[in-house]
């Protein structure tokens, strides 16, 4: 039997290549490579600065860090979201605060965070899920009018864009993923992008342990002994690493092109199916599907649904997390929709390499699936 995976990401010769060009050089931790990778992100998102880090969750520690989040403040988080997000919140000591989200959307329902805000509140985390951006516009006016800071966490939004603007780019900083799920991915690794300097430099200096980069002191013509100004972390992204994001950003507009077009046609085929809705996209943004998520109708049992097609050959997964309910969080908020959604949502096959003949078989499975347990 044939497995129609959720997921398969894409490579071919141009990484080998580009790793061995590092190998060969002999200089494999960060160095001139990551560079490379930095500035094109730079250079594609149209922002001054980007610093290449571990992951997106390093991205979002280093962030919160960046802009003096300490014990004691609060940070309003996305709900819905994986819960790298609150954690990198309790990395800081703070407490995560977590705020509901729409049920179309996914995203975090503006019209709500102002009723989360307290005085020890000190910035906000939209997440753009799933690669849809969130309303950045309302969460900007409302972070104005409470002096508040907002880091965009687009782990699984670049390319996105809101309003024709590049999701990571409206708040103080914008953190990206490229893991394996992720549209471009490098195995593991994040990005934190900034126009301010002043962050952009806090971000860089404590992702190398709080001292002068070894790529740094390797172009001075000085010897230099480097000192540890701050307690930083070894969040530093490798030139192994980068050689592989360099190579997939070359592919980043081919992939989300593709990847839309997919999209569509599972859209189609979700409108022949009961029990099943596809996911609503906003008219002023442009969605790239870093995942495909659908919503089962509320009496179907979705895990067994994820069960009964895995046994016909059909990976599919959960959506994500209502991050509230988990007890690491021990969290007396409510989130309903967020909730909703966790019990609900189903991740459909969506990769670049992934056929429409995928999709009919998949979906053919799917319908029978849902006549079953209906």
């Amino acid at each position: 039997m044939k497995t129609i995976h959720l997921l398969r990401p894409y490579f071919d010769s141009e990484e080998l290549e580009e790793i061995q060009k590092v190998l060969d050089s002999g200089w494999v931790s960060q160095g001139s490579k990551v560079k490379e990778f930095e500035d094109k992100i730079v250079e594609y998102l149209g922002v001054k600065y980007a610093i290449a880090v571990t992951n997106c969750t390093s991205a979002l520690h280093l962030a919160l860090l960046s802009i003096g989040i300490k014990k004691g403040d609060e940070v309003l988080v996305a709900d819905f979201t994986f819960p790298a997000t609150g954690h990198s919140v309790l990395y800081c000591g703070a407490k995560p605060v977590f705020v509901d989200v729409d049920l179309k959307t996914y995203n975090i329902t503006p019209e709500l965070i102002e009723e989360k805000i307290s005085e020890r509140t000190k910035a906000i985390i939209p997440v753009h899920t799933f690669g849809q951006p969130a309303e950045m516009d309302k969460i900007m006016e409302i972070a104005k009018d409470h002096n508040l800071k907002v880091i965009e966490d687009a782990a699984c939004a670049l390319g996105a864009k809101y309003n024709d603007k590049y999701a990571g780019t409206t708040g103080d900083v914008g953190c990206f993923s490229f893991h394996a799920r992720k549209g471009i991915t490098t195995g593991e690794g994040g990005m934190a992008v900034t126009n301010n300097k002043n962050l952009a430099d806090k971000i860089r200096n404590l992702s190398v342990f709080g001292m002068t980069s070894a790529w740094d002191r390797e172009k001075s013509t000085e010897f230099i002994i480097p000192e540890f100004t701050e307690l930083g972390y070894n969040y530093k992204m490798s030139d192994i690493t980068a050689a592989v994001g360099v190579t997939q950003l070359k592919r980043l507009e081919k992939i989300i092109e593709r990847k839309c077009t997919l999209a569509k046609y599972w859209d189609e085929k979700l409108q022949e199916i009961e029990f099943i809705e596809p996911p609503y996209v906003s008219e002023n943004v442009k969605h790239i599907y870093q995942s495909y998520v659908a919503l089962v109708d509320r009496h179907i049992n979705r895990n067994k649904l994820i069960v009964t097609l895995v046994k016909r050959g059909i990976q599919t997964q959960i959506g994500t997390y209502a991050s509230h309910i988990q007890p690491v969080y021990n969290s007396n908020q409510k989130c309903p929709n967020s909730l909703e959604i966790f019990n609900r949502s189903l991740a459909l096959p969506m990769y670049y390499m992934l056929r429409e003949e995928d999709i009919d078989v998949a979906a053919a499975h799917l319908k029978k699936a849902l006549e079953k347990l209906a």
